[in-house]
């Protein structure tokens, strides 16, 4: 039986069987299981500020917060920082996949932490982590989210006065070199690049996946992306409910 004749499951558990070094490049719609929303989906964060005159964009920029520190720092920390969650079935079964062998690397434009927290070792984080945070001086005094007060609401390193802001990169700012070059790397060794919770719009993120050059090249979202079309498997469906399924065939049959 070749996998043209097995289901999509079915094909992905046989794609990932095999590999030695797949790559999950994934986005916020993995974490949406764990109770964090994504952005563009009808319940997610663009939604929710319609009609309130201020974009997410804005508030989530470089400009915000060096001109609104105020109005930034009560977005992100009301909409971005989400200490309560906890790993879904999707990061358990990405960790799960590494340990065994057959996953290489998450890149993830999610800036939560969990693919960490799951157990995943070998994670590049695109758009940096709400976990960490440094002060805006040259001395870049460097914060784990658990050293953020509450108050005040914009906060101040306690070694030299200047803002402490998150290391995530904000709209106006770019990704950082290192991050995205091993990245780059990781997905042009692939033997599988598994796309998912992501409609692969944001850019320059997205266009990472330009450079797998093999075949299996999955996509698991709950709409369709632009990428479909060049996809060697498209799965709609939820991606912590295929990932665990997944993982689940391929650990009960070793």
């Amino acid at each position: 039986m070749t996998t043209r004749d097995l289901d999509p499951i079915e094909t992905l558990t046989s794609w990932l069987t095999d590999a030695r070094s797949a790559v999950f490049f994934g986005g916020a719609g993995v974490s949406t299981a764990s109770g964090i929303p994504d952005f563009r989906s009808a319940a997610g964060l663009y939604a929710s500020q319609q009609n309130t005159g201020r974009s997410p964009e804005y508030l989530l920029s470089h400009d915000c917060l060096m001109n609104e520190p105020e109005e930034f720092f009560a977005f992100h920390r009301t909409n971005l920082v989400h200490p309560d969650a906890k790993p879904n079935r999707a990061h358990t079964a990405l960790a799960e996949l590494e340990l065994s062998g057959h996953l290489a690397a998450v890149v993830t434009q999610n800036i939560d932490g969990l693919h960490q927290l799951a157990g995943s070792k070998t994670v590049y984080e695109l758009h940096g982590s709400v976990e960490r945070n440094h002060c805006m001086s040259r001395a870049h005094h460097a914060f784990g989210l658990d050293e953020i007060p509450d108050e005040p609401l914009v906060p101040i390193c306690p070694l030299c006065g200047a803002i402490v802001r998150p290391d995530v990169v904000l709209y106006g700012e770019g990704l950082d070199p290192a991050t995205v070059d091993a990245s780059i790397e990781a997905i042009q060794q692939a033997d599988a690049l598994i796309v998912g919770g992501t409609s692969l719009n944001v850019y320059p993120a997205a266009g990472l996946l330009q450079y797998y050059p093999a075949h299996r090249l999955v996509l698991i979202n709950l709409t369709s992306t632009p990428m479909d079309s060049r996809a060697d498997l498209v799965i709609h469906e939820p991606v912590d409910q295929v990932l665990g399924h997944v993982s689940d065939l391929i650990h009960d049959t070793r």
